[in-house]
């Protein structure tokens, strides 16, 4: 089996604490040579200062390729090409475009009366600036405020129209789930790479709250599994063998590149890693 080419999701540190494992996590998984790492906003921009200090921290410091998440909450279409120039500023060229999640409190997104309505928009104008390589969300299930499975496709297929040039998918447990979606995708003419979103679970009961959240399915023999495990106090050993396996068939079926998720937890995503044969990279293993 071939190794996959990897990239890994952070989240940017609000406290002390969170910043100390934030930079550990960092300095785990970096020697793993990812193909980029991504920095996530909050909900509603809170945390926009700290992502943009986060991402210049990791670029310049660790010298990794990071892919900025920017979305069109709460900002004028000014404000966040300002945000995308800075990026571009510093070194940054690659961008997560989202239309992101409304604040906290507020059930639906409401676009900003100066900002961008959507991620389409938000994509197009980033593109015609011609400095970054887009990525974009997919969810290979429906979305909470989606009619259809289709309609995520044919809105992803427009995001890409619009210029984005990958999409990283919503988490999902079974393998089939990505590969039907793909199909799709295939089948609706879209041919920009999509890469399978992988969540190692920490903490199923977090996990499984999560995914009714996302509009995630959960089945049933997941649920057995882990209430199983937890029982016998192998919860972490199965997580491992099950996040471990899903990337084992995903890669069997033809995917190249996994996205994790690894919620600035790096343990469990650096033991996939190993598992799938992706070994550390000793030059690139320093010290803060």
């Amino acid at each position: 089996m071939t190794s996959p080419r990897i990239s890994f999701e952070f989240f940017p540190p609000q406290t002390l604490d969170a910043s100390f494992r934030l930079w550990e996590t960092v300095q785990m998984l970096a020697p793993l040579a990812p193909e980029f790492v991504s920095v996530t906003y909050g909900a509603g921009g809170t945390t926009r200062d700290l992502t943009h200090d986060a991402v210049q921290t990791i670029h310049t410091h660790y010298g990794l390729n990071v892919a900025a998440h920017l979305t069109c909450v709460n900002a004028s279409r000014a404000e966040t090409l300002e945000i995308a120039e800075a990026y571009a500023e510093a070194g940054v060229t690659e961008i997560v475009a989202l239309r992101g999640d409304p604040p906290k409190g507020e059930g639906r997104f409401t676009p900003h009366p100066e900002g961008f309505a959507n991620a389409c928009e938000l994509v197009e104008a980033l593109a015609a600036t011609g400095k970054f390589k887009l990525h974009v969300g997919a969810y290979p299930e429906k979305h909470p405020e989606a009619e259809s499975v289709q309609a995520n496709v044919d809105w992803l297929k427009r995001k890409i129209d619009a210029g984005a040039d990958s999409a990283i998918t919503q988490f999902f447990f079974e393998a089939e789930t990505f590969f039907r979606f793909r199909d799709a995708c295939e089948k609706a003419g879209i041919d920009a790479p999509i890469i399978p979103g992988i969540l190692p679970i920490h903490s199923w009961k977090g996990v499984r709250n999560f995914a009714t959240r996302c509009g995630t399915s959960v089945p049933a023999w997941l649920d057995d599994a882990f209430e199983k495990a937890i029982r016998d106090g192998r919860e972490e050993l199965l997580a491992t063998a099950l996040c471990t396996e899903l990337c084992s068939e995903l890669i069997e079926g033809g995917v190249e590149h996994l996205q994790f998720y690894t919620l600035n937890r790096p343990h469990l995503t650096r033991d996939v890693c190993h598992a799938l044969g992706i070994t550390p990279d000793v030059s690139l293993e320093k010290v803060a």
